[in-house]
């Protein structure tokens, strides 16, 4: 079976071990001996179940998308578009405020890894265009280019989480959200 359909205990504490310790410290930093100790499982388990380290990155930043597709879907579930961005904008606002937050995990992953056609990248950019889609999607209704608005929306995100690692995150977050608000008056006005 492949590691993805074989799910199991020592799989589950790999990938959460692998996943705390890769968003606080960096993937190229920590290695295979140190999440297999961490995790308390063999190399051998770790090979069974993740044929190489990067399966591993592959499968911590696909847990990491579907998390935060589950929480973008639940947080706008039945709000008219404005609403809808402002409440994604607040839940990216709630993530630059957490403890321990180190910026985005696939801006992160596109660093370390940024030839565009490794796998890593590859799943940093299946992230992206979902997001830059959901944006579109939502901007369609209520803006007449909603194509730059979208871009525009996420490169306001990118900032704020390479900020908020950065600076205060309070006040990065009040630029943020003050930034979002703003795009939305824009959109909103020029459909008029």
């Amino acid at each position: 079976m492949s590691p993805t359909t074989r799910p199991s205990e020592a799989r589950d504490r790999l990938l959460s071990t692998a996943s705390a310790i890769w968003y606080a410290e960096g993937i190229h930093a920590v290695g295979v001996d140190r999440l297999v100790a961490e995790a308390q499982v063999t190399r051998a388990t770790f090979y069974r179940h993740f044929p190489s380290k990067e399966d591993l990155v592959v499968a911590y930043l696909r847990a990491a998308d579907r998390g935060l597709r589950e929480q973008v879907e639940q947080a706008i579930d039945g709000l008219e578009p404005a609403p809808a961005l402002q409440t994604i904008a607040q839940g990216i606002a709630a993530g630059i405020e957490s403890e321990g937050f180190r910026g985005c995990a696939f801006l992160n992953a596109a660093a370390e890894y940024p030839d565009q056609d490794n796998p890593v990248h590859q799943v940093v950019l299946e992230h992206r265009a979902w997001f830059l889609d959901t944006l579109t999607s939502l901007f369609t209704q209520i803006s007449t280019k909603p194509d730059a608005a979208a871009r525009h929306y996420a490169m306001l995100r990118d900032g704020a989480m390479a900020a908020g690692c950065l600076f205060d995150p309070a006040l990065v977050n009040e630029t943020f959200l003050r930034g979002v608000e703003g795009l939305l008056q824009a959109q909103v006005a020029a459909a008029e």
